[in-house]
């Protein structure tokens, strides 16, 4: 038994002081499974022309204001800068986040940021849009399928890991760390 444990203690030491895996591969898998669910949510935000980063729409204020913007006969013009600015800094958050965390910039904070967008998604699928039970599924009901509770877990989990671990050493984060630490060192 003991040559096993042995074994186990010698390979599972070194995976132990690879720090660079957990947070490498979490960035990677949030480029190649979401970065172009979000940035291509974030393109049906924006209005036409130029300005259209300015100019929200419709179609924007009815994923963010769903019940809001019926009750004003879907009729952008009757909302405040409230809303402008709320339907403006989530589109905003769907390009920007998500290219932070994609080139290791400033990634724990992109990071919290994407947790707290990806909640109160969540709360608008089913507030503002009435999800059906299906949508939003349950935890340990043997079904893994459903796109609230089961998939936007995952993605809340490894966005933690972003949170917890940072950017790891493939990452601007890193670069400027260590021209901090130089700087630091010749001051």
């Amino acid at each position: 038994m003991n040559p096993l444990i042995s074994l186990h203690n010698a390979i599972f030491s070194r995976v132990d002081r690879q720090d660079w895996i957990l947070p490498t591969l979490a960035r990677f898998l949030f480029a190649a499974v979401l970065v172009g669910y979000f940035w291509n949510s974030g393109l049906t935000k924006l209005g036409d022309g130029i300005f259209g980063i300015f100019v929200p729409s419709t179609g924007a204020y009815a994923q963010i204001w769903p019940k809001v913007f019926e009750s004003v006969s879907y009729d952008s013009s009757q909302l405040g800068l409230f809303h402008w600015a709320v339907v403006w800094a989530g589109t905003m958050a769907e390009f920007i986040l998500p290219a932070l965390i994609v080139l290791g910039l400033f990634t724990r904070l992109a990071a919290i940021g994407m947790i707290g967008f990806v909640v109160v998604q969540s709360l608008t699928d089913i507030y503002g849009h009435g999800a059906d039970a299906s949508t939003i599924g349950s935890w340990f009901d043997r079904i893994s399928d459903a796109h609230i509770m089961d998939q936007r877990s995952f993605w809340v989990l490894l966005l933690l890991i972003l949170v917890v671990k940072g950017a790891g050493i493939l990452s601007l984060d890193q670069v400027l760390s260590r021209r901090m630490a130089s700087q630091s060192q010749t001051a």
